[in-house]
């Protein structure tokens, strides 16, 4: 398991030859699916970024990621929402903290728990990620109608 604010800051180096692509600056994820698809790369004084599919990273270990280069004629990057620090809602506009960190796993990609503010999210609870917040379910999925009962 790694944590995003573990990865953040890591170098991103080549295969082979090591050459420092740049720095990790964040990962996008798709909420709907669970996982990380891209890293963003912050490079060079002017700090380019360059944004790499996660299958194009080779290794991810606590010191550094080894990724193949972006290809020249690469298709446009997705949308990037920031995952670390995004305010929770429920589908219900319910406030649930803010995220702290997420686990997931390197070889899969898979998110596999969202740590905020309010404990552990289970990544099957995530729906979408934007601007405005992390949505999620209310309820773990496959639980049962919240009863209320009356005073």
């Amino acid at each position: 398991m790694m944590l995003f604010s573990r990865v953040r800051g890591l170098p991103v180096l080549t295969p082979g030859d090591g050459d420092r692509l740049g720095v990790v600056r964040a990962l996008t994820v798709d909420a709907v699916s669970g996982t990380v698809t891209h890293v963003r790369v912050r490079s060079g004084r002017l700090r380019k970024e360059t944004v790499l599919a996660w299958d194009d990273v080779e290794a991810a270990g606590p010191d550094m990621l080894i990724a193949l280069p972006p290809a020249s004629a690469s298709a446009e990057p997705p949308p990037h929402h920031d995952l670390l620090g995004s305010r929770v809602l429920t589908e219900d506009g319910e406030e649930r903290g803010t995220v702290l960190d997420a686990a997931f796993d390197p070889l899969t990609a898979r998110i596999k728990a969202v740590l905020t503010t309010r404990g552990e999210l289970p990544a099957d609870r995530l729906l979408g990620l934007g601007d405005h917040a992390l949505v999620i379910r209310a309820r773990a999925p496959g639980a049962g109608p919240r009863h209320r009962t009356a005073d």
